[in-house]
């Protein structure tokens, strides 16, 4: 009986603890302000280059609902992940500065609307290092899409913006496509 005695009381000094940890002053807290540096805006213009095709592609399908999307116009249900290079250039040959990993399902049953979950890391000049997020939904059928840039590492620590796709090319009997990107990211 002793011991649980000696038991109770460490739990109630344990409760009294964090009860205590827990309050604070909102009047201090609302008054106190951290000036951040000044913010910086990066605009960069790359080309993604998404190959479902050939012997080595760069996105893979790796889950769909069990019947309904191949019926399904729009592939809804459809999940792909992807490692797709990212260029200087729409060529397929020109320089890599990156690549844009992550993975994009079909998320609409009445248009081509891509969910888009990815991190695009370069690998080249001086942004090679770091990386910036994006999380969307990609209407891949319209002329211009934009996307929203969640977050970054590096230099691009705590980013935020947008991203403007447009399709270069597309070839629909085997989904490869080559997409232009300009993304305006405050860092």
């Amino acid at each position: 009986m002793e011991e649980f005695s000696k038991v109770m009381f460490l739990i109630m000094i344990f409760l009294a603890a964090i009860s205590g940890a827990q309050s604070f002053n909102v009047d201090g807290w609302a008054n106190t302000r951290l000036e951040a540096a000044k913010q910086t805006v990066t605009n960069l213009r790359f080309y993604f280059h998404d190959t479902l095709s050939g012997k080595n592609p760069s996105a893979i399908r790796v889950a769909q609902a069990s019947e309904m999307t191949d019926k399904s116009p729009t592939l809804f249900g459809m999940v792909m992940m992807a490692d797709d290079p990212l260029t200087e250039t729409p060529d397929p040959k020109s320089k890599l500065v990156g690549r844009a990993q992550g993975l994009y399902g079909s998320a609409s049953q009445a248009e081509l609307g891509l969910i888009m979950v990815f991190n695009f890391g370069f690998t080249e000049g001086m942004y090679k290092g770091s990386s910036i997020s994006i999380l969307g939904l990609n209407s891949a059928m319209n002329p211009v899409r934009e996307m929203a840039i969640v977050g970054g590492t590096g230099i691009f620590r705590l980013a935020r913006g947008y991203a403007i796709a447009q399709t270069h090319w597309f070839d629909p009997a085997s989904g490869d496509a080559i997409v232009g990107y300009n993304v305006t990211i405050v860092h």
